[in-house]
C-alpha cells in the first residue's frame, strides 16, 4: 500500500513539475522571451527542484519537450536537443544535492553549462542563426546564469525550509 501510495505522490509531483514549466515556458513565449539568439525562460529556474524531489527530472524533461513542442516553428532538432539539455542540467543538480548548504549555488551550474553548450549550435544548424557559436554561447549563457543561476538559487533558499515539512 505505502510504495502505491509513493508511486501516485511521486507521478503527480513530476506530473505538476512539468505543467508548471509548460505554463511559464508558455508565459514567456507570449512577451517573446523563451526562444532564438536571446533567450529568458524563466521555467528553467525550476531545474533546481531536483535537488528536492528525484521525480523532478522527468517533470522538468516532459515539460520542457511539451514547451519545445509548442513553440510556433520550432523544429526537431530543438526539440530533441533542447530537452535533452534540460535533462542533462536536472541529473546534474540530483548529483550535486549533497554540496554544502552555502554553495548550493553549484547545482545550478549544470543547467547553465548544458544549455550554452548544446543550444548555440541548434540554433546554428537548426535555424540559420548567423551568429558565431561563441556569440551564441554568451547570450545563452546570460539568460541561463538569470533564469537558473540567480532565479534558480532564490528559489532553492525560499523553497528549502519548506520543503522538509512537506516532505515529512
Amino acid at each position: 500500500m505505502k510504495n502505491t501510495k509513493n508511486l501516485t505522490l511521486y507521478t503527480t509531483r513530476g506530473a505538476l513539475i512539468a505543467a508548471l514549466y509548460v505554463a511559464l515556458t508558455s508565459l514567456a513565449t507570449a512577451v517573446g522571451m523563451s526562444s532564438g539568439v536571446i533567450q529568458f525562460r524563466i521555467s528553467e529556474a525550476l531545474c533546481i527542484l531536483p535537488i528536492f524531489f528525484p521525480e523532478a527530472i522527468p517533470g522538468l524533461f516532459v515539460g520542457c519537450f511539451i514547451s519545445n513542442l509548442m513553440v510556433p516553428g520550432a523544429v526537431i532538432w530543438d526539440i530533441i536537443f533542447g530537452s535533452l539539455a534540460t535533462l542533462i542540467g536536472a541529473v546534474g543538480a540530483r548529483l550535486l544535492m549533497s554540496v554544502p548548504e552555502k554553495y548550493k549555488w553549484v547545482a545550478t551550474l549544470p543547467t547553465i553549462v548544458a544549455n550554452m553548450v548544446i543550444i548555440p549550435p541548434v540554433l546554428i544548424l537548426a535555424y540559420g542563426a548567423p551568429d558565431s557559436y561563441w556569440f551564441l554561447m554568451l547570450t545563452v549563457g546570460i539568460g541561463e546564469i538569470v533564469c537558473v543561476g540567480v532565479l534558480g538559487s532564490g528559489m532553492y533558499y525560499v523553497l528549502r525550509k519548506y520543503v522538509k515539512r512537506w516532505l515529512k
